[in-house]
């Protein structure tokens, strides 16, 4: 069997590892100015660990922002864990990096999103985007890595 470079593969570690790089920050030195993060997960992954009540509410994916108030931020080399406010309800969340779905922070307006295809689902994701403010301004693009590989 032939060797092959898994670009899809390496491009959303790193992408995952910005994400990681950025909410290590967030925990040690809280957030800067006006950065906050739209963060959507797969609540069905199988290490996310949230309410039963949250579960229930949103049984495919969660958005969550970190912004005004949260506590308890802790980011390992698997995921992080949050503690974020529920109508006046504290509630810890644990998320893997893998189930991220979007992580957004609109003050700069930059987003990544990791995009999965269900014929691919035991797979690692191979569609990201990228968007950024300085950037030069045109709509993002969603590059398909598929036209890229060898049939």
């Amino acid at each position: 069997m032939a060797r092959s470079i898994d670009y899809g593969f390496l491009m959303h570690r790193a992408m995952r590892g910005l994400i990681q790089s950025v909410l290590t920050d967030v925990a040690s030195n809280g957030l800067p100015g006006a950065h906050h993060f739209f963060i959507t997960f797969d609540t069905t992954h199988p290490d996310v660990a949230i309410a039963d009540w949250l579960r229930a509410r949103y049984p495919a994916e969660m958005t969550v922002v970190i912004q005004h108030w949260f506590e308890n931020l802790t980011v390992t080399d698997d995921g992080f864990s949050v503690t974020l406010n529920f109508g006046n309800a504290p509630e810890p969340l644990i998320i893997p990096f893998d189930a991220v779905r979007t992580f957004v922070d609109p003050s700069v307006e930059f987003g990544l999103r990791f995009e999965q295809h269900e014929e691919e689902a035991e797979d690692e994701d191979d569609t990201v985007e990228v968007a950024e403010e300085n950037a030069p301004s045109r709509p993002a693009e969603v590059v398909s890595l598929d036209k890229f590989r060898k049939q």
